[in-house]
């Protein structure tokens, strides 16, 4: 398997530091609100990673942390006129059920910052001892130019932020691009105890705890969005490198940006959205396809047609398992299936996670499944085969219950039947007979929809 790694900037073999054991951390949410469709691509790209490499036989300690203390948890508290932390619990209780909504998998361990206080004390104050942070107010910033090799992951260097920079705005810091591990505590803020007074951690200090406490000093891959390289995980691996002098993560992996209707995301243009509200209009999975459809490194737009195409896609391959399942299918049959794309699927996500080949695949074995001119248990081990790599993506989560809801109606199943023999037209080129087909439907109300993935149909309403 080859990994585009942020640090080389270039496709890496992924060696694992344990054989058949992977060990992944993916930056999580800060609980201060719902979290955003932006936010969603990440939780969905790092769960099909880890899904993956479960397909391939590995065990996966996958750590994503929660970050319940912050200048936006602060200040919600003083919006909702709670505490900090019942904002926490209150978002934290959303984040679990928006993730379980989206189908995504529960990490092995999802530590809270809170939790790890201390640890994040005593990793500030070795710090300190070595000379690589040092107190100024009450405050502590980690010494950027203590670390020659700060600036790696980015590529961002040191005299390239001391240009232009405003150093009088924080008359404290030693050199512009000195971060905070340790804030003090302004009146009416939360507090822990520290040697250097009242206070709490900076967001840069939190991870690295929480990713070493579970992985160790060093592990596989280290996750997030592409908006995280800097100052985050930059800060991370400044704080790791300081005091280990080893690498935090031999892999880092970020998923590209999400842009609505072609601009950014942003709540002063009236186009933010939540995950929640999202999943309000849409199935999750027409969500997750719409995601998968495209290399996780790339940027992608966001709009309600490229969703609805998603959400016909999904329907698509559920109809082909349709069109020869039932819903007392043999999960051992499932595992035992074998088929020759099956290497075109693994070829696709070895090729650093690309989900958007990985997805043609599915499709290709749709329409074997759907084939009334194959024998019906080649059409079988094709279903299967759909339903058990179209599971390490996160599809067919509930497909049971999918399955048992086939409305006995015949005329539903001649629509379907007729509709597939103008799939067999489309394939075969003969345009006549498929126009045709589409033409005598829209008479009698039946409206298709056509698209790279498949035709869907719907009746129109008088």
């Amino acid at each position: 398997m080859k990994i585009y790694n942020t640090m080389s900037r270039q496709k890496e073999e992924f060696q694992p530091l344990e054989p058949g054991r992977l060990k992944l951390y993916a930056c999580g949410p800060t609980v201060y609100n719902y979290f955003h469709i932006g936010n969603a691509r990440a939780f969905v790209v790092f769960d099909v990673l880890r899904r993956y490499f479960e397909h391939l036989g590995y065990e996966v300690i996958y750590v994503q942390n929660i970050t319940d203390i912050d200048d936006r948890i602060i200040q919600q508290s003083i919006d909702e006129g709670i505490s900090f932390h019942d904002v926490a619990a209150k978002y934290t209780k959303a984040y679990f059920e928006d993730c379980a909504a989206l189908g995504l998998k529960a990490p092995s361990v999802q530590p809270k910052a809170t939790d790890v206080m201390p640890e994040i004390i005593a990793l500030i104050d070795k710090l300190v001892q070595l000379g690589n942070a040092y107190e100024a107010g009450g405050d502590v910033y980690f010494a950027a130019q203590t670390l020659p090799q700060y600036g790696a992951l980015s590529g961002k260097k040191l005299d390239d932020q001391l240009a232009g920079a405003r150093v009088e705005e924080n008359a404290q810091k030693r050199h512009p691009a000195d971060f905070t591990l340790w804030k003090k505590s302004k009146p009416g803020e939360p507090v822990w105890q520290s040697p250097w007074g009242e206070g709490r951690p900076g967001w840069h200090s939190e991870c690295v705890v929480m990713s070493q406490k579970y992985l160790g000093e060093t592990f596989d891959i280290h996750g997030g969005g592409v908006d995280l390289v800097f100052p985050h995980h930059e800060n991370e691996l400044a704080q790791a490198t300081a005091i280990t002098g080893k690498p935090l993560a031999n892999y880092w992996m970020h998923n590209g940006f999400l842009n609505i209707d072609g601009e950014k995301m942003s709540k002063s243009l009236k186009n933010f959205f939540t995950a929640r509200e999202i999943l309000a209009e849409y199935p999750a999975e027409a969500i997750r396809f719409f995601f998968l459809s495209k290399h996780y490194r790339s940027p992608i737009d966001f709009n309600r047609e490229v969703i609805e195409e998603s959400d016909r896609a999904v329907k698509t391959l559920y109809a082909s398992l349709k069109s020869i399942l039932s819903a007392d299918f043999s999960e051992d049959e499932i595992a035992s299936s074998a088929n020759c794309l099956s290497s075109e699927f693994d070829a696709a996500m070895n090729d650093d996670l690309n989900t958007a080949k990985a997805i043609a695949v599915l499709f290709e074995l749709a329409k074997s499944a759907r084939n009334e001119k194959l024998h019906d248990e080649l059409r079988k081990n094709n279903a299967y085969m759909l339903i058990k790599l179209g599971r390490v993506l996160g599809f067919f989560q509930n497909l049971r219950a999918e399955l048992a809801d086939r409305t006995p109606d015949l005329s539903r199943q001649l629509i379907d039947l007729i509709v597939a023999y103008r799939m067999d037209a489309r394939a075969a080129k003969d345009w006549a007979a498929s126009d045709r087909i589409r033409d005598d439907l829209a008479r009698l109300g039946i409206e298709l929809k056509d698209s790279r993935e498949g035709s869907t149909w719907t009746i129109k309403e008088k």
